[in-house]
This record gives structure tokens, sequence and C-alpha cells, in this order.
């Protein structure tokens, strides 16, 4: 055996530690190295993404990982593109994580700030499991693994790791409960674990890491309460899972919070004033919840706050005052209408799940807040702010968007708004009683979106100064911005503002676009043109002008199209003004990129030019209800992108031109109430797109297009009063005889025949439908008729049945309810909502209508009875006893009414209180002497009555019914508008009765009537067929009433008789508009004695008021402003 030198022996203890120690790094590094490759096995990687991961290469090269000089992984970066499970990218009814991506972050704007932002590169992701070996990787610092398609519980060995910093499994669909211990993670800064299905409560052992910075388990399905320690951590992401409860009241103790996002949750109670000593704080998010009080004034000590979001809760009280100290606040959002995610209810899996705006705050802006230098976005709208508008706006230099919309501001636009030249976007629409006129220093040339419609300015809509624009208002407007919390907010907010718009209705390709809307104001004087900056005409955008509802009168269309040639495309809508002349010979030259146009309700005369067709850009044209006469020009069949053509309510002759065949985008059609004559076209059934053909009231002859019985796409057709004859189209569910009444040549339509029910024949009303005449009794005929009897026997053996099954149900109900009532003794209480002067008790009210004696009644209806009833010498009331059963449930009643009497308004009777109990209910309401105006119609022959009191009557219970649908909250609808539900004192004002009842008392029983709510002759035919209900439904039975009151004819009047069965007072106006006899529909004397082109006027109101199209139906906030332009003056 050879001997070593002593040299060698001496460096040998060396050598052998040297070859120990190396083996023992060859073998951690070959440990890690077996790790990721055990990963790649497990996993499966369709794009490659650990395509460098090899046997033949070093692990510390490969894609994602880092190792240290020591060749042990430190970090594990990969990020996926997260598409979420394959071939199913729908929203997951358990969980947020099925339908968030990397790729999809705007549809969560304002999801983790400063989390991520940026994808990568990568374009595919990693699917499988997590393995517990990655617990292995003792020195590793960060796994960042998001955006994959993992699946299960993360491993417990994960959880163990002793070096861990960052643990990133955004969006990896991983499911369990987070640990209730773990043994490692004591160096943890970031758990970002967002949008997974990950559920359980918040674990304690967060708050022993000292370390921590970021908290992320935003959608997911945590549920529970959210502990005081979070307030410790710097960034803290809780939005959309199932937390609920209330907010500790500690949270802001000891607080490193710079952003906290609680938004989409459960919460409930006060928004803790210990967070306004969270001096660090950036950005609060509360947004939908259910936080109640008010805004805590703390929160204006967070002098480094740049977004605070309260919106969508239930929260009141005034704004806080303090709120102005917050010297860095950028957004500031009190309310919204505008869900930031879309289909929530779904996202959150709860059916339930509601997320509206019921902040309810009281008071005005303080002028504090609009002072703030870096303010850039206030948005408030609908938010029941109230008062006049703050005056001082500061410098303004900052500001972008104000929205103040919906509330309830008086007094006159504060001239601190025109200091403002960077507003982009200002909406004050719809509060009503603002007043004054505009400033032309406003910067309206300059903003994206400026309404202010819905208001009472008035004076000329003026020429705006114009400055230097900013660019037109985009969501990509702010994509140069870093992103932050006020980017985020400007970028969302940029991309709703002009949702329900034309130009968004009518699918641009999403360019630049302005919108500007001074609709429903007092603006007078002629349009002196569209306030567009002349620098943004060169930028190629789409402009929105809308201001109808005035009282803009001069020559149609004035200097409005000045300039429109540099636009990419024009909507106009100058509807329900005065203005009039012709239209000009060259306006297809004028104005080239006329897209949308609607100049109903004015006085335009003359004829259309042919010329108009030349404006082969234009997808909507409204000229309906004018004063237009000639022919349809059959140049219109070449605009090859129109989709809505009304020319209703004008005096048009001639026939239907051919060419309209060629219109093949064309969806609404409305030619009625004209003079129109010759044949239906046939070409009309080349309409594939079709669904509105409105041709009623004309003087068409011939037969009907059999083509238009395959025409699937049509939902409303009318053809109803033309000289039509032949044959029905077969196999055409719209072929109704409602459709088609007016046409003595046309044959029978007997299959569509409905007759009324036996109740309702017993009533003595008639269904608003033609009856057949009969025909000759063919064996067709015959069998159809057996098959009749046959149908109508079993109905009646049915309907029998169902009957006794009914009294038997009732026997046993009656028996409970008797036995029930023997036990509990009945409630005598009234509740009061409006103090009279003197005490009402239900013992008073029952003595003072004689035990509702029948020689007190003074009204029945289905409801039930009212009685007249004096609770004091000289204090008449009046008490509505409705019938027992009627009530669909104590608490849902007591709730409704509630509703009901805190309404106010100069034309609503006045619900004093009501009681309510098991065997008596009746509501009390204020005594009006005059009757009601069924009687005064009747018995105005009796007496001479001035036009000045009918408009006066029109225009009270228009103005009730627009309270009713516009401003209450929630809206009501009538559902039973007629002339024995308005009431009169003795100065002849009107008043409306027994609003709300219809819901209040359900729908299961009506009177007079229908399977509805309402009553024959009143009710909308949409609403008789559908049930479907809507303010136009009130809006038509409006209109009826108004023809009665003109014409002293009932809605079924029996001098309509000769007519045919269902014929009515509609029907009879707009017969006799259509040959030209206005005259013999008014009462006797009033046409004499009244001013005759305004009473036309008021006619063509209340037909446009029961035509069939509910979007050529004006709104009664639309009827209140036309009869206030035909009010007569007064002496």
């Amino acid at each position: 055996m050879a001997s070593f030198s002593a040299p060698v022996i001496k460096w040998q203890p060396f050598f052998l530690l040297f070859c120990a120690l190396n083996c023992v790094v060859w073998s951690d590094d070959s440990s890690d190295k077996a790790v990721l490759l055990e990963f790649k096995e497990s996993v499966s990687d369709l794009s490659g993404l650990l395509s460098t991961w090899s046997e033949n290469s070093h692990h510390c090269s490969w894609s994602g990982v880092t190792c240290d000089k020591d060749f042990k992984v430190l970090s594990l970066n990969i990020t996926g593109f997260g598409k979420g499970p394959k071939g199913n990218n729908s929203l997951n009814k358990t969980a947020v994580s099925a339908s968030f991506s990397c790729s999809n972050y705007s549809l969560y704007p304002f999801y983790g700030f400063g989390i991520r932002r940026n994808c990568g590169v990568s374009n595919g992701s990693l699917s499988g499991k997590l393995l517990p070996s990655i617990g292995k990787l003792s020195e590793l610092k960060i796994l960042s693994l998001p955006f994959h398609r993992f699946h299960g519980e993360i491993p417990s060995e994960i959880w163990g790791l002793e070096k861990l910093e960052v643990l990133d499994l955004e969006n990896c669909l991983l499911s369990g409960k987070l640990p209730v211990t773990v043994s490692g993670l004591k160096n943890l800064r970031v758990l970002n674990l967002g949008f997974n299905n990950i559920r359980g409560e918040i674990p304690s052992w967060l708050s022993s890491l000292e370390r921590m910075e970021m908290l992320n388990l935003a959608g997911n399905l945590v549920n529970g309460t959210v502990p005081a320690f979070v307030g410790r951590f710097r960034d803290v992401y809780l939005s959309f899972t199932w937390l609920g409860g209330s907010l500790p009241a500690d949270i802001g103790e000891d607080c490193r919070l710079e952003h906290l996002d609680l938004s989409g949750n459960y919460f409930v109670g006060e928004i803790p004033a210990s967070l306004g000593k969270c001096s660090h704080l950036r950005s609060l998010l509360l947004y939908t919840n259910m936080f109640e009080e008010g805004i805590p004034r703390e929160l204006g000590q967070l002098q480094n706050l740049e977004v605070l979001d309260v919106s969508r809760n239930s929260l009141s009280g005034p704004v806080p005052v303090e709120l102005g100290n917050c010297s860095a606040l950028t957004v500031l959002v009190l309310s919204s209408m505008f869900n930031p995610y879309d289909n929530l209810a779904m996202v959150k899996g709860d059916a339930n799940y509601v997320s509206d705006d019921f902040n309810f705050y009281q008071g005005a802006i303080p002028s504090e807040i609009t002072k703030l230098s870096k303010l850039r976005v206030l948005w408030a709208p609908r938010a029941t702010l109230e008062g006049n508008l703050p005056k001082d706006w500061g410098s303004c230099d900052n500001l972008e968007m104000v929205n103040l919309a919906q509330n309830f501001f008086a007094g006159e636009i504060p001239v601190g708004l025109t200091l403002c030249k960077k507003l982009r976007y200002l909406d004050l629409s719809s509060n009503k009683r603002l007043t004054g006129e505009l400033k032309k220093e406003l910067a309206v040339p300059c903003m994206s979106v400026f309404d202010v419609s819905e208001n009472s300015l008035s004076g000329n809509i003026p020429r705006f100064d114009n400055s230097g624009c900013p660019d037109v208002l985009t969501s990509d407007s702010y994509s140069f911005e870093p992103f932050n919390p006020t980017s985020a907010y400007l970028s969302f907010l940029a991309s709703k503002v002009q949702v329900g718009t034309p130009i968004n209705f009518l699918d641009r390709d999403g360019g630049p676009a302005v919108f500007h809307k001074f609709a429903g104001n007092n603006f007078s004087g002629s349009v002196l043109s569209m306030p567009v900056s002349p620098q943004r005409l060169e930028k190629h955008i789409s402009y929105a002008f809308y201001a109808g509802e005035n009282f803009l009168s001069g020559p149609f269309p004035g200097n409005l199209f000045e300039n429109c040639n540099g636009l990419d495309a024009l909507f106009v809508n100058v509807s329900y003004n005065r203005m009039s002349g012709p239209i000009p010979e060259d306006i297809s030259k004028v104005c080239k990129s006329l897209k949308f146009l609607d100049v109903s309700m004015n006085q335009i005369t003359g004829l259309i030019p042919p010329s108009m067709a030349d404006l082969d850009s234009l997808v909507s044209l409204n000229l309906s209800w004018n004063l237009l006469q000639g022919q349809i020009p059959s140049s219109f069949g070449q605009m090859k992108d129109l989709r809505f053509l009304s020319l209703a309510g004008n005096n048009l002759t001639g026939s239907i031109p051919s060419t309209f065949g060629l219109l093949r985008s064309l969806e609404k059609l409305e030619l009625l109430s004209n003079s129109l004559s010759g044949e239906i076209p046939e070409s009309l059934v080349n309409l594939k797109n079709l669904t509105v053909l409105l041709l009623n009231n004309n003087k068409l002859s011939g037969q009907i297009p059999s083509g238009l019985a395959n025409a699937t796409m049509l939902s409303s057709f009318n053809v109803s009063f033309n000289n039509l004859s032949g044959p029905l189209p077969s196999s055409n569910n719209l072929m109704k005889c409602s459709s088609l009444l007016g046409n003595p040549l046309l044959q029978p339509c007997r299959s569509y025949t409905l007759m009324p029910s036996s109740d309702q024949a017993r009533a003595g009303d008639s269904q608003n439908y033609a009856a057949s005449p009969p025909g000759p009794a063919t064996q067709k005929n015959r069998n159809s008729g057996f098959r009749s009897i046959e149908i109508a026997s079993i109905t009646s053996a049915s309907a029998i049945v169902s009957v006794l099954l009914a009294l038997v149900i009732l026997f046993l109900f009656t028996r409970k309810w008797n036995s029930r009532s023997k036990i509990s003794t009945t409630k005598k209480e009234v509740t009061i909502f409006t103090e009279i002067p003197v005490p009402l008790t239900f013992d008073i009210v029952v003595q003072a209508t004689g035990n509702f004696n029948a020689s007190n009644c003074i009204g029945n209806g289905g409801f039930g009875s009212t009685y007249k009833a004096e609770i004091s010498p000289g204090v008449l009331v009046a008490i509505k006893r409705l019938a027992i059963g009627r009530l669909q449930g104590f608490q849902q009643f007591d709730a409704e009414i509630k509703i009901l009497g805190r309404l106010r308004h100069p034309n609503l009777v006045t619900l004093i209180g009501y009681h309510a109990s098991e065997t008596e209910t009746f509501l009390i309401y204020n005594y009006l002497p005059g009757g009601n105006l069924e009687k005064f119609i009747q018995e105005r022959s009796t007496r001479a009555v001035e036009w000045r009191v009918l408009h006066k009557i029109a225009l009270d219970i228009a103005r009730a019914l627009a309270y009713l649908h516009d401003q209450c909250v929630p809206r009501i609808l009538h559902r039973d508008v007629k002339p024995s539900n308005i009431l009169l004192d003795d100065d002849h004002n009107a008043y409306l009765s027994d609003f709300g009842l219809a819901r209040l008392l359900g729908t299961s029983e009506t009177h007079a009537t229908t399977g509805v709510a309402g009553t024959f002759g009143y009710v909308a035919p949409e609403y008789a067929m559908t049930c479907r209900v809507s303010d136009k439904a009130d809006v038509y039975s409006y209109g009826v009433v108004l023809l009665e009151l003109l014409s002293d004819k009932k809605a079924l009047d029996p001098s309509f008789s000769p007519y045919g069965n269902g014929f009515n007072i509609v029907q009879w106006s707009c017969m006799l508009l259509r040959q030209g006899q206005a005259k013999e529909f008014f009462t006797a004397g009033l046409w004499d004695a009244g001013p005759q082109n305004d009473l036309v006027e008021v006619l063509h109101l209340a037909v446009v008021c029961t035509v069939d199209s509910l979007s050529t139906r004006p709104t009664m906030k639309q009827v209140v402003r036309r009869l206030k332009q035909l009010e007569p003056p007064s002496f």
C-alpha cells in the first residue's frame, strides 16, 4: 500500500472538510433542482412557460427562478395569463375568481391599487396542483405564481416556509381555508391570495407578523368580521367578500394604513371615527356596503387622503365641513349610480345581493370642499343634497369632473364655476329648481359632457367663450398617468359618463365624443350656434346637442349646423320647442355629418326636401308632429343606414314610397296620423330588421301585404282607421283586431277577437277590440264554432270548480280568522301623517261616518267605498274604507302606506293617516267639496266653462303625475288614472287621488275592469295585453282623460256605437283629425269661445299620449312643459 508524504498527511483533514462541505452544497443544490423538476412534472404547461427547465441546464438559469450565490432558490416568480378554467370564462356563481384574470383588469377598475397592473409578456398559464415539496425550498423568499389554474388547497408545507416574505397566489382557483396556526412565515411581508375560493375567517396569527405590509383577500369567500389588527398593515384589500358586521371601533389605533379597500361587502353600523387617526391613509374605499349614520368628521384629519368613496351605502346627515381639511383630496365620491362591478349579485353568488345607492345626505355641499386646490373629481348624484350650489370654487385649477345631478339644488349656477377651465364633465341635471341664465364664461365648449337638463334655467343658450381646450375626455385620457387611485377613478368615470346618450346607443366605434344637454328648461330665443370649440372640430369628434323641451323659436335650423362639417358625426334633438319655417333645400350640403335628428313637436312647415336623402349618414330621423305637407320623397330609399324614421302627425299626402323597401337597416317606421293614400308597398316585407310599423289614421287602401305574416322581428303593428280591404295575412300574431279597427272593408279577423269575460260583461264595460261581423255559415265556420263552444264549456266548468274550491278555502280560512279574532283584540290605533287641529281616533272616525252608514257614502270603487266624515264642527275629511281581503300582508301594507304618507304635492289629495287591522282598514284623506272630474264633465253642459279652467285642470293633473313619476323615490305609477280619481275644490283646482293604491293593495282584484289594475277605456293597450307596467301606461290614461275633458264624451261613449263594438274616444279623435274635422271634437261652445289653435294643439297632445308606440308617447314632464307653453293668459 502506498504511503503519503508528510505534507499530504498534514493537509488531509482540510481536504476532507472541503470535500464534505462541497458535497453538502452540491447535495442541497441538487435538492432544489429536484423540487423544481418535480413541480414541472406535476403541472400541465401547454404554453411552454417552463420550456427552459431541463436536466441539462442549471436551474438558476431557468425562467422565473432566482438563486443566491450558493445556488439556493430565493424566488419562484411566474405570472400566468389567467384565462380561468378552460372552456369556461363565464361568471362562477360561487366565487369571483373564475371571472377575473390578469388580462381583464378593466372589469375591476378600483381593485388592488399598487398590487399589479402589468401582466408581463406571459401568454399562457399552468394548471394542476401545488406540491407539498415546495416547502423544501428552505431559502425561498418569494413565491409568486399568480393567474394560473391550480386547484385544491395551499399545502401546509408552504405555510411552514421560515424565510418566505412574499406569497402571491392571486387568482389561481385555490380553495380551502386559511390555516388556524402556522409554523413559519415569520418574515412574511405580502400575502396576496386575491380572487380565489378561500373560505373561513381572517386568522388571528396574522397579527403576530411584525413585518406584514400587504394583505389581499379580495374576491374570496372569507366571512366573519374584520379584526382591528389589519390597521397595522400598510395596504389592505378585502373587497367583494362575505365579510360583514361592524368595523372595530379601534381599527385606527396604531394605524399604518395607506390603502384600505372594504368595498362590496356587508358591513353595517357606523364608519369608525378612529380611521381619522390613519395619518398615512391615501385611499379609503367603502362603497357598496350598508354603512349607516353620517360620514365621521374625524376623516377631515387625513392630510394625505387622495380618494374617498363612500357611495352605495345608507349614510345620512350633513357632508362634514371638516373634509375641507383633506388638502391632498383629489377624488370625493359621496354617491354613485355607476356600479363598478357589473353582474355583482352573480359574482358574489348571492341572488339577493342589492347594490344601489341609498345615501341620503342633508344640506348642501360645503364650500370648504369645493375650494380644495387638488380636487379633480366631485361626484354626488341623487344624494338628496339641497340648498344653493357653493359660490366659492377656489382657483379651480385641477377640477375635471363634477356630478351633482338629481339633487334638490336651487338658485343660479355660481359664477365660481366659470374659473374651472379644466372642467371636462359637469352634470347639474334634474335638480328642478336651478334658475337664472347660463354664464357665457362657462367653459362649455371645452367640456366633453355638459348637462343642465331638467331644471328651470331661462334666457338664451349663449355663445360661450372659446379658449384652448384639452383633449376630449375618454377612458384613455389618463393612460399616460401612473396607475394610482386618482387615475383609476378618472379613467372609470370617463368610460361611463356617456352611457345612455345617443352616441352610445347608436353603436359608435368608441372614438372621442362630446355631449351637451340643455333639454327640459325654459330657454328661449333662437339657437346661436352649437357650443363646441373650433379647435375640437379638427379632431374628428362626434357631437351631441340636446335642447328639446324648451321654448326655442326662430327658423329651423338657423345657425344650429354651423361648422358641423368639421365633425365626424352630429346628433341633434330640439324636439318640443317652437321652431318654425321650412326645412332648407340644401340641408344635406349644410351638414353631411348628421346622424341623429329629432325636431318633433315643433312648427316646421312646408315640404320635405328630396335632397334630405343625401344625408347618407343619417341613422335616426324624427320629423313627427309638425306641420309638414306634400309627399314623402322617394329618394329616402337611398338612406342605407337609416334605422328610425318617424313622420307621424303631419299632413303628408300621396303614397308610401316603394323605395322604403331598400332601407334594409330600418327598425322603426312611424307614418301614423297623416293623409297618406294608396297601397301599403309590398316592398316593406324586405325590411327584415323592422320591429315597429305604425300606419294607422291615414287613407291607405288595398290589401295588407301577405309577406308581413312572416315578419318575425315585427313587434308593434297598427293599420287601424284606413280604407284597407281584402283578407288578413295568416300566421301573424300581430294581426289583432285592435290593430285593424276602422277598416270596414277588411275581411273578418274572427280568430283574433277578444271578448270580455262574463264578469266584465255584467259590469257593463266593453273591451277595446273590434268585434267580427258575422260571416257566412260555412262548414269551416261551424267547426270553429263547435270548437269555441267546447272551449267555452271546458272553461265554464273549470271556472265553476275553481269557484267551489275557492269557497271551501274561504270557509276554512274564515273559521281560522274568526277563531284568531276571538283570541286577540282588535287594535284601534290610527297613524297620523299630517297634523290637523282636532284629534283623530278610531272611534271618532267610525262615529263621524255613522258607523260607515250608506247615507255618508260619496263614492264606490274597486278598492272600497269613500265616506264623508265631519269629525268636528266644520272639519271634514274623506274616509276610504278598504275592502277586507285586499291587503297583501300587514307588514308590507304598513311599509308601503308610509311611503304614500310622506308624499306632498299641491295637486295630490293629502293622505292624513290610516288605520289597519284584521277587521277594519281605512285611509283618511282631506275632503274636497267640488266632487270628481267625472261628475264635472257630466254636468258641464248645464253651465259654461272657460278654456282657462279646463286648461288648469289638465295642467294640475299632469303636474301631479309628473311628480309621482320623476320626483318620488321610489317612483310611483298610478295605474288607474280616470276622471273619478280626479277631485276638485270649489275653485276648480284639481287633485289626483288613489295614487299608489294599485301597488299597495295588489292587482288580484280590480274594479270595473280587467285582469290588471286599471279601468276599461283608460288602460294602455300594451298594459292590457302584457301586464307590463310603465309610466307610459299612465300617460295613455291621462291622454284619454284629456280627450274626455275637451269633448264631454266618455272613453266608451254610447254615441260611438254606430262605429262598431270597441270603438272608443281615442279612435274617434284620430278619425276626426284625419278627416280635418277637429272642430267637431270639442264640447259645445268651446271651439267658438276658445283659442282654436291652442285647442287643436292640446288635442294633438292628447292623441300623442295615446299612440301605440311607447317611444312616441311623451313623458308627463314633457306634457307639463307643452301645456305650460299653451297656457292661456291670466287676467
